[in-house]
């Protein structure tokens, strides 16, 4: 397949900035972040690959941000299941390819973001090219070992990664922003009533998610483990184990709890969880991820696309701190938590 005309459009060309009609337009978000970091979004060039649910929050969000330029990366039809969660398929598309169905209507979002389509497997698509001219790569649903992958070559060119994606009614977030700096308010000494807190650099260090994913949780107190909701991380941990054991395929059936439940267990066993805390994943959870796991939900990719978009937004204008670095969402109880996996203390 001949990627050239979009690894040859993709590569950074001289500054855009940012004029009168663009600054009414963002100036909420030029409130919110300034000038600067606006700026930033606005040279910004962000890679998506696969566009499903979590995608499609991702791309509505960060086109209506403006950013300068979106490459789309999907080699997929669109199939019936697709309506639900991917607003921007219709009926007649289903057949067609995603990105092609996609291209005009992410357009008409915001006509300030140049869109680029590439209907392929990332794997086919000459990602190691196409990733030295973008500034972050988002992968959404896709299997452990892709993650990984595009992870590694995302590392290789010192760009920022993000992956994504939901398992029914649970959903995750992943990043690895490498050694990055951020601005945020200095909260460490009181200001009086009325003023502007100083503000500060800040540094945090990232790690890969084959590291992550082996992350010891040991030396947690009963407490902190609580709060990081490890039901939730480990079951979302084990469908993804489930699903690179299954050649890709999510657990759909109920007949897929022992499994599940067994990977689930045997990870957080691995990872020395706090046994005042959990010995074990509740079986109720179990069931509840094995018979949703392969199904979307709209408000969980609305939440989880969201969250996502707006962390990635983030780490592009280096104002206030990123995620740092798994965050999971439990659709059941409306409820999320960051769990830092891995991270460096700078």
């Amino acid at each position: 397949m001949n990627t050239d005309s979009v690894v040859s459009e993709s590569s950074k060309a001289d500054p855009v900035f940012i004029t009168e009609d663009e600054a009414a337009l963002y100036d909420r978000q030029i409130r919110l972040w300034g000038l600067e970091a606006q700026q930033r979004m606005r040279n910004a060039t962000i890679l998506v690959i696969n566009l499903k649910g979590v995608a499609t929050e991702v791309v509505k969000n960060i086109v209506l941000a403006g950013i300068g330029k979106l490459i789309l990366i999907d080699g997929a039809d669109v199939a019936e299941e697709d309506l639900g969660a991917g607003f921007f398929f219709r009926d007649e598309d289903v057949g067609s390819k995603r990105v092609h169905v996609a291209k005009a209507r992410v357009e008409n979002l915001n006509p300030l973001v140049a869109v680029e389509t590439l209907a392929a497997d990332p794997r086919d698509a000459a990602l190691d090219r196409l990733v030295q001219g973008v500034d972050l790569v988002c992968v959404t649903d896709s299997d452990k070992e892709t993650l990984i992958w595009v992870n590694g070559i995302c590392r290789r060119h010192d760009k920022k990664f993000y992956a994504g994606g939901t398992f029914g009614l649970l959903g995750y977030i992943f990043c690895d922003l490498l050694e990055h700096e951020f601005i945020a308010p200095d909260r460490s000494t009181p200001t009086e009533p009325g003023m502007v807190p100083k503000t500060i650099k800040h540094s945090a260090v990232y790690a890969p998610l084959e590291a992550a994913l082996k992350h010891s949780w040991k030396g947690l107190s009963k407490k902190k483990t609580k709060e990081l909701n490890p039901a939730v991380v480990f079951t979302c941990q084990a469908i993804m184990e489930y699903q690179s054991r299954h050649s890709g395929q999510l657990p759909d059936e109920l007949d897929s709890s022992d499994e599940l439940e067994s990977i689930a267990n045997d990870l957080m066993k691995a990872a020395e969880v706090n046994p005042e805390t959990l010995t074990a994943v509740p079986r109720a959870a179990i069931e509840a991820a094995s018979r949703t796991a392969a199904h979307e939900f709209s408000p969980v990719c609305a939440v989880v696309g969201g969250f996502l978009a707006q962390d990635a937004l983030k780490a592009l204008a280096a104002r206030e701190a990123p995620l740092a670095n798994f965050f999971t969402f439990d659709g059941v109880t409306g409820s999320g938590a960051v769990c830092p996996m891995a991270m460096a203390t700078v």
